[in-house]
């Protein structure tokens, strides 16, 4: 099961986007259950995570976008979004979703990245 995220694309300094990941290849009682993440990878880094959010609804952020981004989840749709504000041209890169259904029975799921731009 690979994921694909969507919303990325070009903003200005400031902007906002809305990142999408739907998940609906992942059984239902999984999906609810795992860990969901969002990461970013640019040139010359590692892979970060940028935000999680626990299967028990615990949320964490990278210090870099607290304040700024939300990550959310519609178990209905299984889907997970990423809101992200006030972008700044360091928000720049390619953003990868993650489902870890591992701990709950499942596996550890995957997104085609979706490319984030924002200019000064």
């Amino acid at each position: 099961v690979q994921l694909q995220a969507s919303g990325g694309g070009l903003v200005q300094a400031g902007g906002s986007l809305r990142l999408s990941c739907p998940a609906s290849r992942i059984i239902t009682s999984v999906f609810t259950r795992s860990d969901k993440g969002w990461y970013r990878q640019t040139p010359g880094k590692q892979r970060e995570l940028v935000a999680l959010l626990t299967g028990d609804g615990t949320t964490n952020y990278a210090d870099s976008v607290k304040g700024r981004f939300v990550i959310s989840r519609d178990n209905a749709k299984k889907t997970v979004y990423l809101q992200m504000n006030s972008l700044t041209p360091e928000d720049t890169g390619v953003y990868y979703c993650n489902v870890n259904g591992q701990r709950v029975g499942g596996l550890d799921y995957w997104g085609q990245g979706t490319l984030v731009t924002v200019s000064s």
